[in-house]
């Protein structure tokens, strides 16, 4: 029966995605402990006329290509001698050298880590498989090799080609004898539309010599094959839909390969149950496990992915220790040994005109399957580094832009880098890796804020070394909270690279406006690596902090303030008169209404404690009583519950809910913490329910809490401990007497303030 339900909800799923329009039809393929379930859905295609999907469709599988057909003819030569993981690659492509090129391995190529950019420039007129490999080898990394995560196409192109040249047989040839053949993948292969007189032709335009394929082969196929996007007015059907393999004619170790589902099913089994008949079980144990370098944060095996943004299908309980991939055209599949299931679900998403999008299907459609195969998570789950977001735009926060304009802001400088475990890109590489690693960046020294470089520590941090890097770490949460000049003498500039969640008291901000003084009495130059307000930067909200500046209320801005780091860093600048020589660089593609998933970002637990986008979205508000009241520390969701063990909770849910306060619902929990204040005690409570984040306002939502308890409870709710972050006795008095509090004056003091250092447009 759990079966039964787990199938139907899977058949909701992908209907429901096809409903959606994100997809024509797809065919699934599942196994769990040896029993497989297969099935087809939707459409084949859509125009000229509809077909309906059938089991034995052929697709064009995109960048699976990668790890059926090169991945394991690679690994073939390797079990054989032929090649070694940790040769240098222009050992066998002499033309791949000089430069960062002479230290790119077998190894940096099949786990993404040579430092090469994404694709061949097709801006430029070019064609023929030589010329593209020819290309490819005249690409300098961008990053040295060994550092950082980086996909790219072009490795794999030159995986295809080592394939050749060590061979003697190009990789198509090679991979249908050796892997595809004994397999029994009948409907696998490269071009199969191509005729034998068209292989004479532009097929082999550049050189490169390929097999003809069976003209009986042709004809079986032709009516079987998913079409994909429509190019130049016609639609690719049997024609490789990557742009760069097609220049290439077909076959390229990144793309190129077409197959159905039932043969990537025995290509998955195949590496499920020790790799016979195509390799010995030592060497699949290689080619599955962790491969990238070990000082590399994102994760890859001997070619499939791993642990990393690309990880989609594993869904949200296989737990990470299985492997697979996707294909830019709708594939996926995945792979978990402990709990002997694998999937294979392959569609043409981007049937007719390129616009389907599986991103979250490939994360719901994992999540199901696990299910079915008896699969419930565990603490290797939750432990996860980085939240992968399926949606959203593809805004780029500094480092990104950084990187994409070739680390020019940091040319020739020496640098002291303030950052932690939040300061990432969007493939999830840690900047220390990036800049350490960048042309003409020197990264001298890092300093760390409260919780340490890795965001782990919860109490003081001591200065100690990089385990990593080998880089001095110099804590601003310890005996110092800025820069010391001794610090400082060795460097140009302070790189300040840091995640903020858009509240005056998390202490992120503090950091960065002590060390802008820093550098500014030292006369360093001071960049921000900016990034977006998680919680958008739209709204801001809350009474100004009043007194002298601390730590926790480094300068008088509300409670919400709805600034990037690096407008916070222009507003300290002038309005604390730090005159300093300033540099942000500037998001792209944000907008100030984004959060950070629709932004498209990923996200990354900031602190011990702040472990989701929702609970930053109420820690502006429920973190202001946080002294007074549990709010959820020692539990696995804090900021999302509160509550204390003479609190009614049924009794609280039902007085908040009758304020009626936009975007939130209140839900009756007791829990029982086990850290912080009430630690170890029964507590009634409320869950925070968000509804709509748009129109809710946190900093509101804290005070209509504290206002009702302070009313239900008494002094039994101490609202005198809420003085420290609040930092205004107008508004403290306000909750004491139970009177709405009025802060309206100061959001539109800070409004006119703030407009002047805005640097983002709705």
């Amino acid at each position: 029966m759990i079966h039964l339900l787990a199938a139907l909800a899977i058949d909701h799923v992908i209907n429901g995605a096809i409903a959606e329009h994100k997809l024509p039809g797809g065919v699934l393929w599942m196994e769990h402990n040896g029993r497989a379930v297969h099935r087809a859905y939707g459409k084949r295609a859509l125009v000229p006329k509809e077909e309906a999907m059938t089991e034995d469709t052929i697709f064009d599988a995109a960048s699976l290509t990668k790890v059926t057909a090169t991945t394991p003819s690679i690994w073939i030569l390797i079990e054989r001698g032929m090649i070694k993981l940790d040769d240098p690659a222009s050992k066998y492509i002499p033309e791949f050298h000089g430069g960062w090129r002479d230290e790119v391995t077998i190894r940096h190529l099949l786990t993404h880590t040579s430092g090469l950019r994404p694709d061949l420039d097709l801006n430029e007129a070019w064609s023929g498989y030589d010329e593209g490999i020819r290309r490819a080898s005249i690409e300098m990394p961008q990053n040295r090799p060994g550092y950082v995560f980086r996909y790219s196409d072009i490795n794999f192109e030159l995986l295809g080609e080592i394939v050749r040249r060590v061979s003697g047989t190009p990789l198509d040839e090679f991979a249908r004898r050796e892997v595809f053949e004994p397999l029994g993948m009948r409907d696998t292969g490269f071009r199969p539309l191509v005729t034998p007189s068209v292989s004479e032709g532009p097929g082999r335009q550049g050189g490169a010599p390929h097999a003809r394929p069976d003209p009986s082969l042709t004809l079986r196929v032709t009516n079987r094959i998913a079409p994909t996007e429509m190019t130049d007015g016609v639609i690719l059907r049997g024609v490789v839909h990557d742009p760069t393999s097609r220049r290439m004619g077909g076959v390229a170790g990144h793309a190129g390969m077409f197959t159905t589902a039932r043969d990537l099913a025995k290509y998955a089994r195949c590496l499920l149950n020790g790799g016979a008949p195509i390799l010995k079980r030592a060497t699949v144990k290689l080619l599955t496990s962790v491969q990238s370098p070990p000082n590399v944060a994102v994760r890859r095996t001997g070619g499939f992915d791993y642990d990393s943004g690309y990880s989609r299908p594993r869904g949200d309980l296989f737990p990470i220790g299985g492997y697979g991939h996707t294909g830019f055209t709708g594939g996926m599949m995945w792979i978990d040994p402990p709990s002997r299931t694998f999937y294979v679900f392959l569609s043409n998403r981007v049937h007719p005109d390129g616009k389907g999008d599986v991103l979250l299907l490939q994360r719901t459609l994992g999540t199901e399957v696990a299910k079915w195969a008896g699969v419930s998570g565990g603490s290797q789950v939750a432990s996860r580094r980085v939240q992968w977001i399926t949606r959203g735009a593809s805004a780029m926060n500094g480092i990104d832009v950084l990187h994409t304009d070739h680390y020019r802001a940091l040319a020739g400088l020496r640098i002291g880098l303030i950052t932690n475990h939040t300061g990432i890109d969007r493939a999830g590489n840690p900047t220390i890796d990036l800049l350490r690693s960048a042309p003409n960046v020197t990264v001298v020294s890092l300093f760390a804020p409260e919780h340490g470089i890795r965001g782990a520590v919860d109490e003081n941090v001591s200065d100690t070394t990089d385990a990593i890097s080998g880089l001095p770490i110099y804590s601003l949460y310890g005996e110092h909270r800025k820069p010391t000049a001794e610090q400082l003498s060795n460097i140009d500039a302070l790189v300040f690279d840091i995640q903020d969640i858009g509240t005056r008291f998390y202490t992120y901000i503090s950091t960065m406006a002590m060390a802008m003084e820093a550098a500014a009495e030292a006369h360093k130059k001071f960049i921000v690596l900016d990034r977006a307000d998680p919680i958008g930067g739209d709204a801001f909200e809350g009474p100004i902090a009043e007194g002298d500046a601390s730590f926790i209320a480094i300068h008088p801005i509300v409670v919400r303030h709805g600034m990037t780091a690096g407008e916070l860093a222009k507003m300290f600048n002038d309005e604390r008169h730090i005159n300093g020589d300033l540099e942000v660089v500037q998001l792209r593609g944000w907008k100030r209404a984004m959060w950070q998933d629709d932004a498209g970002l990923p996200w990354i637990n900031t602190s011990p404690n702040m472990r989701s986008l929702n609970a930053a979205g109420l820690y502006p508000g429920i973190g202001l009583v946080e002294s007074a009241i549990s709010v959820g520390r020692g539990t696995a969701t804090p900021f999302e519950i509160a509550g204390a063990p003479y609190i009614d909770g049924e009794q609280l849910a039902h007085e908040m809910n009758a304020l009626n306060l936009a975007g939130i619902r209140f839900e009756p929990v007791r829990f029982t913490p086990d850290a912080s204040i009430f630690k170890g005690e029964s507590c009634g409570g409320v869950r925070f329910v968000i509804t709509d984040r748009k129109p809710m306002k946190p900093v509101a939502i804290g005070f209509a809490l504290a206002t009702t308890l302070r009313r239900l409870y008494g002094e039994k709710f101490d609202a005198d401990k809420m003085s420290r972050l609040l930092k205004n006795s107008a508004v403290l008095d306000a909750i004491k007497s139970g009177k709405p509090a009025n802060y309206e004056a100061d959001e539109r003091a800070f409004g006119e303030r703030r407009a002047k250092y805005l640097l983002y447009s709705q």
